[in-house]
């Protein structure tokens, strides 16, 4: 079985309850399965290990997790327009499968949780797929054929989707939900329609 790896950050929840939603369309598609993994934390002091496995939630991404994907669902919270220090951090340390291309031909879409409506969702989700698209992944958005996309008053966005989690982290609303959903499937879909295919 085939599996999209959703990687995502998440401090406070919102992005983590995004990346499940996610994995719940991911798995609508015969054949595919979601891998859910997270990153640790990075020391605003000096580097530092953290422990292997996290006390709660998805277990840490390694560098197998990416290449044995046959896609990429990848999620962080809105810090100022971009994405999260921690999930950079990790995709910094990319280097070897760039060389090697091990990502390239994947397809590959982003999400994001942020605090204020204005907060930056489209600039961080833009930004994110920026080091996918060198490493000569397919980028998946959502179309705007997918009515929720069209009737949204909270998150979501044609670049992946979003979550406006102010005033207290509200909970998603369905319309991003559906929206979580029908792009995990989509994803899914896309990395079964290119198993076989040579993009050279």
């Amino acid at each position: 079985m085939a599996d999209i790896l959703i990687l995502y950050y998440s401090r406070n929840g919102s992005t983590a309850k995004m990346a499940n939603q996610i994995a719940r369309g991911v798995e609508q598609v015969n054949g595919m399965s979601a891998r859910l993994r997270t990153v640790p934390d990075v020391s605003t002091v000096c580097e530092a290990q953290q422990d292997s496995i996290p006390e709660q939630g998805a277990p840490y991404a390694t560098l197998d997790d990416l290449r044995e994907c046959s896609g990429l669902a990848m999620g962080s919270p809105t810090h100022f327009g971009n994405m999260a220090a921690p999930l950079k951090y990790f995709l910094d340390s990319t280097t070897s499968l760039w060389f090697n291309g091990g990502l390239a031909g994947k397809p590959a879409g982003v999400f994001t949780s942020t605090g204020s409506i204005h907060g930056g969702q489209e600039a961080t989700l833009l930004s994110m797929m920026l080091p996918l698209m060198h490493h000569g992944m397919l980028i998946v958005g959502i179309p705007s054929s997918q009515p929720a996309l069209m009737e949204t008053e909270t998150g979501g966005t044609p670049y992946g989707p979003s979550h406006l989690s102010q005033r207290g982290n509200p909970p998603h609303s369905e319309h991003e939900k559906t929206l979580c959903q029908a792009f995990g499937k989509r994803l899914a879909v896309a990395a079964l329609a290119l198993q076989d295919v040579d993009l050279g």
